[in-house]
């Protein structure tokens, strides 16, 4: 059965103009080129420091791009930020804010949507469709008007859901939701997934945080992973800190029901003293898709 909601909280802004894929290209962490062969990514916009600012999908759409991004103050603090470094570029930003941002999920959520390929995209609704290229059970996403999506999705066989069952499978896999996991000048990408759910490119040359980014990898500076744990107790609050031994070893960030996000220090994983939170008590159940450095 495939699932949708919409997704409160975000926005979309366009980018135009015959410099849009070179400008975007020295900005974010991804190959933005490859919007060109009809595929969407997902990509992060750094500090000079290579600390997290936003993230966000980079969707193709005829002559234009669509950032799929967090909305609100957020959505005006990605673009100021980026506009700042349009200067004689052809490129021009703008708010899509007749869109709407639909996730899809579950047993026939690409084929709901025309789709096949990770990051392939397709006319939807009178928008765009997209696989969700972090990773396949992620599903897809479908940014168009709120009543033609809903239309679209439902004649399509999909069942709306609520935003907790969304955030239950996002949670589940491991995957974060913007600057409510990670957060903004401090996050670092390598320790939130980025480069096993498709959101850096090595190749690409320099974009900003690069430097920052690639000695972070080529160092083993990674010292933190964010992972999903099943809660025992009373679920703490978001952002409770987690203790080990009496030490501090991360934070919880995103929660639904028994389960939640947490950025986890490696070397308290790797001890057996237990992860605790608020007098809860915190079992990681690290996806497939997370590498782990081997074990000393």
């Amino acid at each position: 059965m495939a699932y949708f909601c919409k997704l409160e909280g975000r926005g979309a802004i366009t980018l135009e103009g015959a410099d849009r894929i070179e400008f975007l290209q020295g900005l974010v962490s991804n190959d933005v080129s490859r919007t060109e062969t009809g595929h969407a990514v997902w990509a992060a916009y750094l500090t000079p420091q290579g600390k997290f600012r936003h993230d966000m999908f980079i969707v193709p759409d005829g002559d234009h791009l669509i950032l799929d991004c967090e909305g609100g103050d957020r959505l005006m603090e990605l673009g100021t930020g980026l506009r700042r470094f349009v200067l004689r570029a052809d490129a021009k930003l703008g708010i899509a804010a007749d869109l709407s941002c639909f996730a899809v999920w579950g047993d026939g959520a690409h084929a709901a949507l025309g789709l096949s390929l990770e990051g392939a995209v397709a006319s939807v609704a009178d928008g765009i469709a997209f696989a969700d290229p972090r990773l396949p059970d992620m599903g897809a996403r479908l940014l168009a008007p709120e009543d033609a999506a809903k239309a679209a999705l439902l004649s399509a066989g999909a069942e709306e859901a609520s935003s907790a069952a969304w955030d239950a499978h996002r949670i589940a896999l491991g995957v974060p939701d913007g600057a409510r996991d990670m957060i903004p000048e401090k996050a670092i990408l390598l320790e939130n997934g980025f480069e096993e759910l498709n959101g850096v490119d090595w190749q690409k040359g320099c974009y900003m945080g690069q430097e920052l980014t690639a000695r972070t990898k080529y160092r083993g500076l990674v010292k933190k992973r964010l992972m999903p744990v099943r809660i025992d107790g009373d679920a703490p609050a978001e952002m409770s800190e987690i203790q080990s031994n009496g030490r501090n070893a991360g934070t919880i960030f995103s929660i639904e029901g028994n389960h939640a996000l947490a950025l986890i220090r490696l070397d308290a994983l790797k001890k057996e003293a237990p992860l605790e939170a608020s007098g809860a008590v915190l079992h990681p159940e690290i996806p497939d898709w997370l590498e782990l450095p081997a074990a000393d």
